[in-house]
């Protein structure tokens, strides 16, 4: 008898490009945090309009990841993602091409809502060709390459503008992208569900009932939190160790960006702990890590020391996030798509506020005070996963 198509797929290789693609993607994101002081200067504008460059793209992220599933439920979820990436590709050309700081704003919004047909699309792809067996890793890994992405971004933006022009950190981006699309497009196995029937409204409609469960709000507020205080820190972490207490230029800080890969490697473990403890305590465990991270690190002096407590902070956010991603996915029951979409709209429009919320606070009080703010508002978080009842949670034998 021949092999069945599941049988013959190479989930090993499905499972690294989509983890490779997922942190290429993502690094979109976070390309312009350590660019924001020199657009402020180039262009002559504020630190926090500067920050917008990174916002724009969050806010055009959060609202594609409404509309891409359900554009995959009708059109094909690698179809979606190989469309996408080609006009992300292109879009990013024409970033590393503009001399205006108005046409930098509006492309990146354009970026934003191109990386977006990735991420939701992605993980609807993984729940439907990996076996249940092989679900967990598999979505735990493309989460791992989300995270990645927040430290390889930086130190990728820094390295290349420094040694080049930021100008160029666009076209090499543009450059991954085009054969990301052709690795895609070629190796991986095109998915089994395609309903040319559906509406793309459809799932929008669901958002009511969405709303009306308690406990999905308060995993919301997590999630409105979670990347905020990601993204936040290491806008704050920059501005300190480039400021008087450590004077650093931005070579410098490349390596204590990257530090943060360690704090990451975490993530996929993060399946194999929910089958020990609930999904719900390793979630509070990984926040309060987070946000004792966060805390100290405002009094912290050393530097040796500053990057020992960022990296246990990034731990703490590599287990939240798939923890989370699993909390909603099973509060969400028969509204599991719209729900993780929901979630993942209201994830990224936090790290819009991100840097603009950390640039503000730094006006107004010092770092100490700054890294105490975000750690208050990230215990916002914690407080809401306590209120989530266990019943929510994943059992042990899940």
């Amino acid at each position: 008898m021949a092999n069945s198509p599941i049988d013959t797929r190479n989930y090993p290789l499905m499972t690294a490009i989509l983890c490779w693609a997922g942190m290429v993607v993502m690094t979109s994101l976070y390309v312009t945090i350590p660019l924001i002081p020199m657009f402020a200067e180039l262009y002559r504008v504020t630190l926090t309009q500067a920050a917008a460059t990174g916002s724009v793209f969050s806010i055009g992220f959060a609202v594609g990841c409404l509309l891409y599933g359900a554009i995959s439920d009708k059109y094909g979820r690698k179809q979606v993602i190989f469309i996408g990436m080609i006009v992300l590709a292109l879009i990013t050309v024409l970033l590393g091409s503009v001399e205006q700081f108005s046409w930098v704003i509006v492309l990146r919004g354009l970026q934003g809502a191109a990386a977006a047909s990735f991420s939701p699309v992605a993980l609807a792809y993984a729940v439907e060709m990996f076996p249940a067996e092989k679900r967990v890793t598999a979505i735990g890994f493309i989460s791992t390459g989300f995270l990645v992405a927040g430290i390889i971004g930086q130190v990728f933006s820094s390295w290349v503008s420094q040694a080049y022009s930021w100008h160029h950190v666009f076209y090499l981006l543009a450059a991954v992208y085009g054969i990301t699309s052709l690795i895609i497009f070629r190796l991986l196995p095109k998915g089994e569900n395609k309903q040319a029937h559906t509406s793309i409204l459809e799932p929008l409609k669901q958002i009511k009932h969405v709303f009306r469960q308690k406990r999905l709000l308060l995993t919301y507020l997590i999630a409105l939190v979670l990347l905020m205080s990601f993204v936040s820190m290491y806008t704050v972490l920059g501005s300190y160790l480039s400021g008087p207490d450590f004077g650093m230029d931005a070579q410098e800080m490349i390596s204590i960006r990257a530090a943060g890969v360690f704090g990451m490697l975490i993530s996929p473990l993060a399946g194999k702990l929910t089958q020990r403890y609930s999904v719900r305590s390793l979630l509070r465990f990984a926040l309060a890590v987070a946000i004792v991270g966060l805390a100290v690190m405002g009094l912290v002096t050393s530097l040796p020391l500053l990057i020992a407590i960022s990296v246990l902070f990034v731990a703490g956010i590599a287990l939240a996030v798939p923890s989370l991603v699993a909390l909603v996915g099973q509060l969400g029951r028969k509204s599991r798509g719209i729900a993780v979409s929901v979630y993942t709209f209201i994830l990224f429009a936090g790290t819009s506020l991100g840097p603009i919320i950390s640039i503000r606070f730094m006006e107004v009080g010092g770092y100490t005070q700054t890294f105490f703010l975000l750690a208050l508002i990230l215990t916002l978080g914690l407080v809401a996963a306590s209120l989530i009842g266990e019943k929510a949670s994943v059992s042990k034998s899940a």
